[in-house]
């Protein structure tokens, strides 16, 4: 299977289409709903691995749900994700994300969109 991440006009993805089963038409607003929850709330990613990151968002409850939605709307169409939300101390979320050893390309290419966000280059 190629999980190489894809590129078109509408912008890069995560997965190839055999690895992701959200239309084609649908991806460039769930790329959208992260860029806009990385750019309000992102502040620090650690990679834990060529298969695990954790992503800080500054925030209380309502930024935790939103990445939870967000989690949970991602691994609908791309179920190698594994997403966990916690709260680290008040006003820090915890956005865990972790997938199996075929997929680090694809977390790699999602880190990478981060870290643009990060760097104020989304």
């Amino acid at each position: 299977m190629n999980t190489t991440m894809t590129s078109g006009p509408d912008g890069p993805g995560w997965a190839s289409l055999e690895a992701c089963t959200l239309p084609i038409a649908e991806r460039p607003l769930r790329l959208a709903q992260f860029d806009d929850l990385f750019a309000a709330t992102l502040r620090s990613i650690d990679q834990t691995g060529p298969t695990g990151a954790r992503l800080r968002l500054a925030g209380d409850e309502a930024v935790a749900n939103r990445a939870r939605r967000l989690a949970h709307a991602e691994s609908l169409c791309c179920s190698f994700f594994t997403f966990g939300v916690s709260t680290l101390e008040p006003g820090l979320v915890a956005f865990d994300i972790e997938v199996p050893p075929a997929y680090a390309d694809v977390l790699a290419g999602l880190v990478a969109r981060a870290d643009a966000a990060l760097r104020g280059e989304s």
